[in-house]
């Protein structure tokens, strides 16, 4: 099939939209907390509404993906993300962020089990690799932007006048006096509206997706759970996705609380630093894994993790506002480096085994809970040390994964050519 430019730009812009909603919790946490008066537990249950999906749709999303095809199911994410965040943007209320977040979050999930296999189908296989790539760099730039919008919006707006650009004088309109972060939610609103716009007059090729890409039958599940290998690598899956969204949303509330800084602005840019670091990571990291085996590469970059953590929970406020970002950049391959690893340490099923592995993403939804609820216990910075066991279970990933394939690096390509030479 000839390569689809255009839908290959679409994809990119879908994972784009996609980080612009996903990553945007952390940097809200603070005003949510302040606007609706709650404590770190309730604050705490909103990257669990957002992350719910996971547990909810990863299997269901990729059935119904099977059922009706990547451009229905397109539509149905974004047009039932536009809902969650007009009924947030119309009815502010804690209740009102909770069930958003909840059905954004679905709509994300289903949106991303489509666009996989579209971009396999509309770049080519022979490119998938690289375009996968490139789709990763394009959702970390949103998660780096994400809460950079949030920081001018919030600032801006509390200065609105006649000297203002027309985006402002349009959204202090819309926007309750002291809840100058929903306008994030009419920007999304506007953002989301312009993507059905796009999907629904977009042409579709037919997408014939690949035995792997399949979600199996339930015989094929109770087989795969039957093995430890599974269960294990599910675990390292919520425990990387707890750890690094367990750091991202509560950087700024732990900034405000420890050392006075403003979550609007210094934690925002901290938040996005996060991400930002996280995306230069990525890079580095693809030469790391043409250089070492990876199972090398995530037990230096999860120690470095640790010990980045350590500097920001007890270091002073600069020291900190420089740490959590770095966390942001050692968490870069630990996502790539688990699922390469669980894929290639069975034989086959790998298309249910992928949705077992995205149903562990709820990890995303439960540590920063767990954080909140022990922060009301004993203290923000107290909550914050689960980290270290969800950072020290990725760590004996490296120590204990058996993979059937391992990643071909320049030392093992050396070492095979040499063999060759030895035999001619």
């Amino acid at each position: 099939m000839k390569r689809n430019y255009y839908l290959v730009a679409l994809t990119f812009l879908s994972f784009f939209v996609m980080s612009l909603l996903a990553n945007i919790v952390g940097p809200l946490i603070p005003d949510i907390a302040r606007s609706f008066n709650l404590n770190l537990t309730l604050a705490g249950f909103l990257p669990f509404a957002s992350f719910i999906g996971y547990l909810c749709m990863s299997i269901p999303g990729g059935l119904l993906i099977e059922a009706v095809g990547e451009k229905p199911a397109m539509l149905s994410a974004f047009f039932v993300s536009l809902a969650g965040c007009l009924a947030l943007a119309l009815f502010p209320s804690y209740r009102a962020a909770v069930a958003s977040l909840i059905v954004v979050g679905v709509g994300m999930v289903i949106l991303q089990v489509a666009i996989n296999p579209l971009l396999r189908t509309a770049g080519g296989e022979e490119h998938f690799a690289f375009n996968s790539v490139v789709a990763q760099l394009v959702f970390g730039s949103a998660s780096f932007l994400s809460p950079l919008l949030y920081s001018y919006l919030a600032v801006n707006l509390a200065g609105t006048g006649a000297g203002s650009n027309l985006l402002l004088r349009t959204l202090s309109r819309l926007v309750p006096p002291g809840l100058s972060w929903l306008s994030l939610y009419w920007v999304f609103s506007a953002i989301l509206g312009v993507m059905v716009g796009i999907v629904f007059f977009s042409r579709f090729p037919k997408v014939e997706l690949k035995e792997d890409e399949k979600i199996g039958r339930l015989d094929t599940f109770k087989r795969l759970f039957g093995n430890p290998v599974v269960w294990l690598y599910s675990l390292g899956i919520f425990a990387y996705v707890g750890a690094e969204q367990g750091t991202a949303n509560w950087i700024s509330k732990f900034l405000e609380t420890y050392h006075g800084y403003d979550p609007q602005t210094i934690g925002a840019r901290a938040v996005s630093g996060f991400w930002g670091l996280m995306v230069l990571g990525c890079v580095l990291g693809m030469v790391a894994l043409k250089l070492f085996d990876s199972r090398g590469v995530i037990v230096w970059f999860t120690s470095g993790a640790m010990i980045s953590l350590t500097v920001a929970l007890f270091g002073s406020g600069p020291m900190a506002r420089i740490a959590f970002p770095m966390v942001g950049f050692f968490c870069s391959v630990m996502w790539s480096i688990v699922i390469s690893l669980a894929l290639n340490s069975v034989a086959e099923h790998h298309g249910s085994f992928t949705g077992i592995l995205c149903t562990a993403i709820v990890g995303g939804a439960i540590v920063p809970l767990a954080i909140g609820f022990i922060g009301d216990l004993t203290s923000l910075r107290g909550g914050l040390t689960v980290l270290y066991a969800m950072f020290g279970y990725v760590l004996c990933i490296g120590f204990w994964a058996r993979p059937l394939i391992a990643n071909k690096t320049v030392a093992l390509r050396k070492q095979r050519c040499g063999r060759q030479e030895a035999a001619m």
